[in-house]
């Protein structure tokens, strides 16, 4: 049942949609551009700081921003299918990317190919390019979590916590309809984003990481608090040996992540331009 009324919980937005006339204009698109501004700005400066021309980030992200929503799309279609192509599901709304479902995996790994394609246009190293969008990418992330809180989704298990959030009846599990506060997931996962982003910055700074190593570092980060935040998630998801997909696709970027941060440590510390 509902917990009692003077528990402490975020509450839900009342809605997620709002309409100019017969135009629609939707929190999670919102959130989604938001976080791709935000990503743009911080790797302009990152970028001029090292050395490049802040125009650069413009022309890169022209390619990797649809490559990376596409990706996403993507591998979120091919991991659950079954919510599009099952019996009696509709599968144009496979393209409804408006309510919701990117996966992350997926628009890194297309939206790094379209960077490799702006920066093979420009010229410039990818490598060098990667670590200086990782903080950004890591901070678009955390703000596009803000779309799922608009949907109501992306939230764990039942939770008394102080901080539990409110989902309404419509939105709630199936197993559970009648309780109303759970794990704000979308938090949890925002937040560790933000602490990734400051990671690298400082690990930058204080190490001297080589080309390569900072948006390595980053992934791997990432990784690590997104297997978390999959333990703890209720929503419909597809499993291998009893557990989400995801957190199996999580040990195999990390692993990636690892040997890439390593395989950049054996590069010589003079490889330094910014050119490919």
């Amino acid at each position: 049942m509902d917990a009692p009324a003077l528990l402490a919980a975020i509450p839900s937005p009342a809605r997620g949609v709002w309409h100019l006339g017969p135009l629609p204009v939707r929190a999670y698109a919102l959130c989604i551009i938001a976080g791709i501004i935000v990503a743009v700005v911080m790797t302009q400066r990152r970028w001029a700081a090292a050395g490049g021309r802040r125009d650069d980030v413009v022309d890169v992200a022209i390619w990797a921003v649809p490559f990376g929503i596409a990706g996403g799309r993507i591998y979120h279609v091919l991991t659950d299918p079954e919510l599009y192509f099952a019996r009696g599901r509709d599968p144009v709304r496979a393209l409804y990317i408006w309510d919701g479902g990117l996966g992350i995996w997926g628009a890194i790994a297309l939206g790094a190919l379209g960077a490799w394609i702006g920066c093979r246009r420009l010229g410039i190293s990818l490598p060098s390019f990667a670590d200086a969008a990782a903080p950004g990418v890591a901070v678009a992330e955390a703000v596009g979590r803000l779309g799922n809180y608009f949907n109501q989704e992306l939230y764990g298990r039942p939770t008394s916590l102080p901080w539990a959030l409110r989902i309404d009846p419509q939105h709630r599990p199936a197993a559970t309809p009648d309780i109303a506060l759970y794990h704000p997931v979308f938090l949890y996962e925002a937040l560790w984003c933000l602490g990734v982003a400051a990671l690298v910055v400082w690990a930058q700074r204080r190490f001297g990481l080589v080309r390569g190593q900072v948006f390595a570092l980053c992934v791997a980060a990432y990784t690590v608090g997104r297997a978390g935040v999959e333990l703890l998630r209720v929503d419909t998801a597809n499993h291998v040996l009893g557990l989400r997909l995801n957190t199996f696709t999580c040990a195999i970027v990390f692993a990636g992540a690892v040997t890439v941060f390593w395989l950049s440590r054996s590069r010589s510390r003079s490889r330094t331009s910014l050119t490919s």
